[in-house]
């Protein structure tokens, strides 16, 4: 049998794996402008703290309400906006997840989630049924550093065991993905669920 081309594949999660839901209905319902909620919860001076486990998930979304309040006028709005939006759940693509699970069942290579993320993270994987789905997530907030630093991609490798020249990455993010091959490895810029397929396929060959 031949040598895959890859020892693992890691995938990044919001957009490739599962995608949030608009909040525009969520916004006129509590009467905001829309893009409030994207717009003060993603400022990067809220964000970055939030991904780089400067702050809790929590003291994030304390501060996405008490930006919304400035802008709006009404603490009570906004932070019963940022509740509605905190329990909002994304939509997992099934197809994605049958895709990782045929690379490690099928191929035999490991697989890491690498994402961007705040300490919610974990609970949210759990909740949805998706903590199994990988041998290793590589949670940001866990970490200090956000992708597309250089350090996230050498400490996934290091993490999942397999060098970078051997590690399969895959995100929605070009800024990610051109990171990940100044690293070293094989990176693929996620648009549709197509660009995965071609991605594992000669994995999947390799291993049937």
């Amino acid at each position: 049998m031949p040598r895959p081309p890859h020892d693992a594949v890691l995938c990044d999660i919001d957009g490739v794996l599962r995608h949030w839901p608009a909040a525009d209905a969520l916004e006129r319902a509590h009467g905001l402008p829309a893009g409030a909620l994207a717009a003060a919860a993603f400022a990067p001076e809220r964000l970055h703290p939030a991904i780089t486990g400067k702050v809790t998930d929590e003291q994030w979304r304390a501060a996405v309400a008490a930006e919304l309040a400035r802008r709006c006028g009404s603490r009570e709005r906004a932070r019963a906006a940022v509740t509605a939006w905190s329990e909002l759940v994304p939509a997992v693509d099934d197809e994605v997840v049958a895709l990782l699970g045929q690379a490690r069942d099928v191929a035999s290579v490991s697989v890491a989630l690498v994402s961007n993320a705040t300490t919610r993270l974990e609970r949210d994987l759990a909740r949805q049924g998706l903590a199994d789905l990988a041998d290793l997530v590589v949670n940001t907030a866990r970490i200090g550093i956000a992708k597309p630093d250089p350090r996230v991609y050498r400490i996934a490798a290091e993490r999942i065991g397999a060098p970078a020249e051997r590690c399969l990455f895959v995100d929605d993010t070009a800024a990610n993905v051109v990171a990940a091959r100044e690293a070293g490895m094989t990176a693929v810029h996620y648009r549709r669920i197509d660009d995965l397929r071609r991605a594992l396929a000669p994995l999947l060959a390799a291993g049937s």
